[in-house]
This record gives C-alpha cells, sequence and structure tokens, in this order.
C-alpha cells in the first residue's frame, strides 16, 4: 500500500484523480457487457427406482447416466438460467419447484429459469401431485423416488451455484444449421377419410406404417454457440422428435440424443446442451422398429447433423440479450373427479390406467388454483431468438414460431412443465390418434398458444 505523506500527498491524490479519470474509459472501453457460465450434475435414478412414472420396469441397470446441463448468461439484469434434464417430464409443482430452487441458486426469479426435460423414457417423471393421489389409494403405486428426486434437484442447484465463480466473458455468439437425415417422421398417419390410421411408434414394427410417407415435420437441427472472441465457451442444439430408440427394460439411458450430444462434447472439449423441440407428434417410428442396433445409428444421424450445423455458423453480434415470460393458464380437458378418484383407487385396473389418470387429476388440481404455465423466450441480439413451450407441443408450434419471426434464426424448446401432456392441434382430436388421449388441456388451448408465441416474438 502506498502512503502520502505532507504536501506531497496532495500531489499524489491529485495524480490518482486525474488517472482514475482518464484509465478506466481507455482500458476499459471494450470489457465484456455479458458473462456465461455453464453447470452440471448427475441426475442418474438409482436402482430400484421408477422409470417413466411407474409405467415401465424400474431401474436395473445403467447404459448412459442421465444430466441435467445449463448455461447462466449474467449481464442483462437478473440472471437467466436455461437447463436441459434427461428425464422424461417434470410436471406442475415439481416443474414450480425447479425453477424456484435453481433460481435461487443463480440469484434471480423463476421467471428467468427455463428447465425443459429431453423427454427419454427409461428415465423419471417427476409428478409429486400425482404420487399422493396414488399414495392415499388403498392400493397404493410408486410412481417416483421423491427423497431422491429432491436430493438430485438440490445438487443441480448446488452445480449452478458453484458455476457461477467460474462465468466467463460472453463476446458473440454464432449460429447454424443441418438437415437430420432419417430420424424423425411424424406419428400421425392419416387415412384418405382425413382421421389417424395408423399410429407411428418410437419403435414400430409394422412395416406397412413404417413406409408410409414421412408427414409434417421439422428436419432442420439448430445451433447456437457462445463465445469469448475467440474460446468456444458452449453449444445449445435444438432437434424435434420423440429421442427414444427403444425402452423399457430398466436400463436407464439418455438414448440416442443424449449419446450424440456427449460424443460431441468429448469431440469438442466444450459442453454441448440439446434440447428437444416440439417433438409431440413426431417420432423416429419410420427409420426404427425398436432393434438395439439402431439405437447408434440414429445417434450417429444426430451427430452428424451438430457437427454439420457448425461447420459454416454465422456469427451474431450481441447488442442485447432480453428474457420475455408469460404465465398462462391453459382452459381444462374437464374431468369428473369422483369418476378419476375412483379409477385411481381400483386394484383391479392396471397400473398405465391408474397412474394416467393420477396425472390427469394432478395437472386438474393444480390448475384448478389457478397456477399458472410459464412460456418464454431468450432474445439474443437481434437476430436469434429461443422459445420455451411446456409439455409435448406438435412440431406444427415449432413451424409456427419461425413464420412468427421470419428472418429471425428460431430455435423452439418443448417439455417445459410437463403437467398438461400432450399439446396437439385442436382439429387433431376429431382426427383421432393416441395424443388426445393424454391431451389435459381443451382443444381450444391452440389459439391462446399460438398467440402466446406471437407475443413473445415481437420485435
Amino acid at each position: 500500500m502506498f502512503r502520502f505523506a505532507g504536501p506531497a500527498s496532495r500531489i499524489g491524490f491529485s495524480l490518482c484523480v486525474v488517472l482514475l479519470s482518464v484509465v478506466p474509459t481507455r482500458a476499459f472501453a471494450d470489457k465484456p457487457r455479458y458473462r456465461l457460465a455453464t453447470f452440471a450434475a448427475d441426475v442418474t435414478p438409482p436402482m430400484g427406482s421408477p422409470l417413466c412414472g411407474g409405467l415401465v420396469k424400474p431401474v436395473s441397470g445403467v447404459s448412459e447416466p442421465l444430466q441435467a446441463l445449463g448455461i447462466i448468461l449474467l449481464g442483462s439484469g437478473d440472471p437467466i438460467v436455461l437447463c436441459a434434464v434427461d428425464w422424461c417430464e417434470i410436471r406442475n409443482r415439481d416443474h414450480a419447484g425447479w425453477r424456484e430452487q435453481l433460481a435461487q441458486a443463480a440469484g434471480t426469479t423463476p421467471e428467468r429459469v427455463a428447465v425443459q426435460a429431453l423427454h427419454q423414457h427409461n428415465a423419471p417423471i417427476a409428478d409429486t401431485g400425482a404420487q399422493e393421489l396414488l399414495q392415499s389409494s388403498k392400493s397404493p403405486l410408486v410412481i417416483q423416488d421423491s427423497p431422491w428426486m429432491q436430493q438430485a434437484l438440490t445438487n443441480v442447484a448446488q452445480a449452478v451455484q458453484q458455476a457461477l465463480e467460474k462465468s466467463q466473458p460472453l463476446t458473440r455468439i454464432a449460429v447454424g444449421e443441418a438437415t437430420v437425415v432419417d430420424v424423425a417422421s411424424n406419428r400421425r398417419v392419416m387415412g384418405p377419410d382425413g382421421k389417424v390410421r395408423a399410429v407411428r411408434t418410437s419403435a414400430t414394427k409394422d412395416a406397412s406404417v413404417r413406409a408410409a410417407e414421412v408427414g409434417t415435420i421439422d428436419p432442420q437441427l439448430k445451433s447456437i454457440s457462445f463465445w469469448n472472441d475467440s474460446k468456444k465457451l458452449a453449444v445449445l442444439h435444438y432437434y424435434g422428435t420423440h429421442p427414444m430408440s427403444y425402452y423399457g427394460d430398466g436400463i436407464v439411458s439418455s438414448d440416442f440424443v443424449g449419446i450424440a450430444r456427449e460424443r460431441r462434447t468429448a469431440e469438442d472439449h466444450v459442453p454441448h446442451l440439446y434440447f428437444t423441440g416440439c417433438g409431440g407428434n413426431v417420432t423416429a417410428g419410420k427409420y426404427n422398429d425398436g432393434n438395439p442396433d439402431n439405437r447408434p445409428v440414429l445417434a450417429n444421424h444426430i451427430l452428424e447433423a451438430m457437427r454439420a450445423s457448425e461447420q459454416a455458423p454465422r456469427v451474431t453480434a450481441l447488442a442485447e440479450i432480453a428474457w420475455h415470460s408469460q404465465p398462462v393458464v391453459l382452459s381444462l380437458n374437464a374431468l369428473k373427479e369422483e369418476e378419476v378418484l375412483a379409477a385411481i383407487g381400483n386394484a383391479q385396473s392396471n397400473a398405465g390406467t391408474r397412474i394416467g389418470a393420477a396425472m390427469k387429476l394432478s395437472y386438474q388440481r393444480y390448475c384448478a388454483a389457478g397456477t399458472p404455465i410459464q412460456f418464454s423466450a431468450l432474445q439474443l441480439g437481434d437476430e436469434v431468438r429461443i422459445v420455451h413451450l411446456p409439455g409435448e407441443p406438435f412440431i406444427e408450434y415449432q413451424l409456427f414460431a419461425q413464420e412468427a419471426a421470419k428472418g429471425k434464426f428460431v430455435a423452439v424448446a418443448g417439455y417445459g412443465d410437463g403437467g398438461c401432456g400432450y399439446i396437439p392441434l385442436e382439429k387433431s382430436f376429431e382426427e383421432g390418434g393416441y395424443e388426445p388421449t393424454w391431451a389435459f388441456a381443451a382443444p381450444a388451448s391452440e389459439t391462446v398458444i399460438r398467440r402466446t408465441i406471437e407475443d413473445l416474438l415481437k420485435p
């Protein structure tokens, strides 16, 4: 420490004032306004834990560990958190709990946190409301390992908190896209009468159904990379399809999208995150009959698109980072609670029927309390938008978002709050098929969702 004494002290003090008035302007004029941090935490369920909400065999082994991966953006008001989780679904108050706890860890508000599941099926579902309904019935069922789930969330929050200490300057982003070959196909195979004639599941055994035309999809995988000058910090990838090749055998797996993501991270030496887009009515069923050999093939197709999307990126200036969110209460496909409670407690019914009833009633009670679902969008500079949607939205919502912000680079992540189940189009309920049977919001929700997307994407 320097000390000045006597008259010299006044000279020294004056000199310091002059230097401090000049140096910051010159030395810090180019100091980056924004910073980015990345975090990762293991969220692999323990042996014996339920998978897919108890709808399939519980954990008997692990093929790939499950991850919660995310980024934290600093410098645009309160921090912004994006988190992608290798779970099947995070529903209702569990989803709110994730956003609240991650917000607290990051020093922000829950409205500025987006948590999206990837929707692999050999993975957990979090729905405490449904668990409580099933546990209180005369013949209890277990659909989640609640103590472990809370510990997993605590670990993710700790990872967020620790990541803040290692944030790095963020000076620019780059975007790119590439066509994914032989992965996505529309699940709803339509007949000449305008009705669904066949359902193309993730693993479609029927060769004639696999042979049907691809149908409506978004073939593009979109990538957004974050940079500190020439140093790559992280990459986000977005693609719209159900991410399952096969499941139900009790072997935990991040499936083909997780395998591709981890391979890309290993070869690139920076964190890569994957978000499932609007894959509610899209599967790999045209190209997959459930043979385990297909999993690495599908993973390789995703990996190739990840690489290609980064080969000729378009650099975008970060003039502004902004967060837009809207709380939305969707109208319900109302249930008669007495009848649903009877179905939940009916020990003679199969587990799937009882679990489905509990999940429907859990959502109805959550919404009946007036609790909204969060929709949000992240603005990165003038050109780039990332939209975060709840449930299992149909691919048409992703295409609509791109059209609503035509001329901009729009990526869409589905599978936020999973409580509402599928989000079909209004006409889908008349067309039939599988998805409307697990759609808990009313058909008229399409109008509300489209309007919300437009509002989030306004300049």
